[in-house]
């Protein structure tokens, strides 16, 4: 576990913001990560969340210069396979279940797992988790709620995603347990079916600028 982490840590450390995509159709992935990217945003997640997912994914891992391209929202353990399969770096979780733990055992590709409540959290530590998602972040009680939790649960950094907005960004970055948030504002829909990659281009740079010092 203890390599996995690290290379998970290794690349949400490359940015403050996560891009969490839904993508629609494979012909926008290439354009749509390649600004991603040349706006500084490299580690890229793609939800399992449309049938052009996967192929994606594919299309970002073997066209995307600099891209860290993970999958999210996945589900199960045919999800995980199919999503290593076609290149994801890192796979991403809403929750946990044994039938996950046990596809990640597996898989030399790191595991983000979701976790919304102290049990979830102490749950994935005893099996080895030291990095997971906070989601749904803001449902679950936001900024605050995460800070509660970083004394009693100390030693775990999160990556909070769900309704999190620029301004709000702000406050998780500045958590002590925070390691990156995941955030969909970078590429909206609007955007991307537009083709506007240097709206875009210009949003990740402003993403990959918050710090904990804003």
């Amino acid at each position: 576990m203890g390599k996995k982490t690290e290379r998970l840590v290794s690349i949400l450390q490359l940015q403050p913001v996560v891009p969490v995509l839904v993508v629609d159709r494979v012909a926008t992935a290439i354009p749509l990560a390649r600004a991603l990217v040349e706006g500084g945003l490299k580690a890229i997640e793609i939800t399992l969340r449309t049938d052009a997912a996967l192929d994606a994914i594919k299309a970002v891992a073997d066209e995307v210069d600099g891209a860290e391209v993970g999958a999210g929202t996945i589900l199960n353990a045919r999800q995980y396979e199919a999503a290593v399969f076609a290149g994801s770096k890192f796979i991403v979780s809403p929750g946990t279940t044994q039938e996950l733990l046990d596809a990640a055992s597996r898989s030399d590709v790191p595991m983000l797992p979701g976790a919304a409540t102290p049990s979830e959290v102490m749950a994935l530590r005893e099996e080895g988790y030291a990095v997971m998602k906070f989601f749904p972040a803001e449902q679950a009680g936001g900024a605050a709620y995460l800070k509660s939790l970083s004394s009693p649960l100390a030693g775990i950094s999160f990556c909070p995603t769900g309704g999190i907005t620029p301004e709000k960004a702000k406050d998780y970055l500045s958590l002590p347990n925070v390691i990156c948030v995941g955030g969909s504002w970078v590429a909206p829909k609007k955007l991307v079916e537009a083709g506007d990659w240097a709206a875009i281009t210009a949003l990740a740079a402003d993403a990959a600028k918050l710090a904990v010092s804003d």
